[in-house]
């Protein structure tokens, strides 16, 4: 299995420790998936020219992620501030606005998507802005979007017709939110959904067919990036041999896995700078 992420990477802030860890959606779940049993896993983003986007990229070159294709800027890198519950849910608190995130958007050349149609899959999110260009992925490859918890419906009719996988976290949302949000993604020929619901575990649906997965039983140290390591482990069983059982099963191991350290994944690095929330 082969996978590439394309879009967001972020330092996470943990206002309690200040120590900063590697971060974004498409940065976690490109690690995971290289962690746990991807063939090749790669990213395409925008990095800043600080050190927080240097101890990102040394993150991807220990967990043998080739980031080649990315882009390098002028701009600090986005840093949300992170506190957390005293049961060890994250709380984001905001970050400066004027990062590469921010002010920059990757533009995808015909160089990129000769390289992305060589995998088996291409995941992005509701944070990486490539909507314009989300069309032309999906005619060269199979999509994973993870629409988080931001989306409205009108967002989602306009993207889900090009995504094969569509995730979602339906954990704030009533049982009536989430029946309609299946009907919907279901009406717009998406393949497999997967709504995260917290602590009830996850909903995932193919072909009008319901499962239920439990969350697995661990010592929770941060739930940073459980829902990421949920989807990287979904995706890598599902696109090895697509039996929903086996793969659902194996993504709850990886999000409680998630659980068990720090950060998204990992890697503390000490923040020495001034937090400028601009």
């Amino acid at each position: 299995m082969k996978i590439i992420c394309v879009g967001d990477n972020v330092v996470d802030y943990y206002l309690d420790q200040q120590n900063y860890y590697p971060g974004g959606n498409a940065v976690n779940v490109a690690v995971n998936c290289k962690r746990y049993g991807a063939e090749k896993s790669s990213y395409i983003g925008v990095f800043g020219d600080d050190e927080p986007a240097e101890h990102i990229k040394k993150c991807l070159k220990d967990e043998d992620v080739d980031f080649s294709y990315s882009r390098k800027v002028y701009a600090s890198t986005g840093m949300p501030q992170v506190s957390h519950t005293e049961d060890g849910d994250r709380v984001f608190l905001g970050g400066p606005k004027d990062t590469a995130q921010h002010i920059f958007r990757l533009r995808l050349t015909q160089n990129d998507f000769d390289y992305i149609s060589t995998f088996d899959v291409c995941h992005t999110s509701f944070y990486s802005n490539i909507e314009p260009d989300l069309e032309k992925i999906s005619q060269i490859c199979n999509v994973s979007f993870d629409f988080s918890d931001d989306f409205t419906l009108e967002y989602v009719k306009s993207v889900a017709h090009l995504v094969k996988f569509a995730f979602f976290s339906g954990s704030e949302r009533t049982e009536e939110e989430i029946n309609e949000l299946i009907d919907v993604v279901n009406s717009l020929g998406v393949k497999v959904i997967g709504i995260t619901l917290g602590s009830e575990g996850a909903l995932f649906i193919r072909k009008n067919k319901r499962y239920l997965q439990p969350v697995k039983s661990t010592q929770v140290i941060d739930t940073m990036g459980a829902g990421d390591g949920f989807i990287a482990g979904f995706l890598v069983s599902y696109i090895t041999d697509e039996n929903m059982e086996k793969a659902l099963d194996f993504a709850a191991d990886c999000a409680a896995k998630s659980c068990s350290y720090n950060g998204g994944l990992g890697y503390p690095h000490v923040f020495g700078g001034i937090y400028d929330n601009k």
